[in-house]
């Protein structure tokens, strides 16, 4: 049989302080002594969410609205290109169709592996600054322009067959 005890790894009183409650963020100390041991002098800061959550205050190194540069890379070549983190990859498709001769739907986006849509958001899949994004031709429009192209030339005179 086991036997589980709980321990408490902070010890002290947290204070209000800043706005009061008044909604907005707040910040809160730990006591004089510092809280979780030792000495912590530092902020803990809160964001009031719209649904009344009170949560911790991300302080992360890049915001969502913040531009991003994604490198993208065909076959041959790489482009690095400054997109805004909340775009889409169609978005991300009519820049990419300025820089290379592909028409947006000509176009297949890959990211982690798999085929992405137009509608699907970068910061939502997960794309970070200085992620790679691979760039592919649609063989179907690829085809349908060698097809095009081979339909389209008047067929001259046969060609003569030679034994050898």
């Amino acid at each position: 049989m086991i036997k589980l005890r709980s321990k408490r790894f902070c010890r002290g009183s947290f204070k209000l302080g800043g706005n009061g409650g008044g909604g907005g963020n707040t910040a809160v100390k730990g006591n004089e002594r510092g809280s979780c041991g030792g000495t912590n002098n530092g902020e803990i800061k809160w964001e009031l969410r719209p649904g009344g959550m009170l949560v911790q205050k991300r302080e992360s190194g890049e915001s969502v609205g913040d531009l991003i540069t994604v490198r993208v890379s065909t076959v041959s070549q790489w482009h690095d290109i400054s997109i805004e983190a909340t775009s889409t990859f169609g978005e991300l498709k009519m820049v990419l169709s300025l820089v290379t001769s592909l028409e947006p739907k000509e176009q297949r986006l890959l990211f982690k592996g798999k085929e992405r849509d137009n509608s699907e958001y970068l910061h939502m899949v997960g794309v970070r600054d200085k992620d790679k994004v691979l760039l592919l031709e649609d063989p179907a429009i690829k085809e349908r322009k060698l097809h095009g192209l081979a339909g389209g030339q008047a067929i001259g005179t046969p060609c003569r067959t030679i034994s050898v």
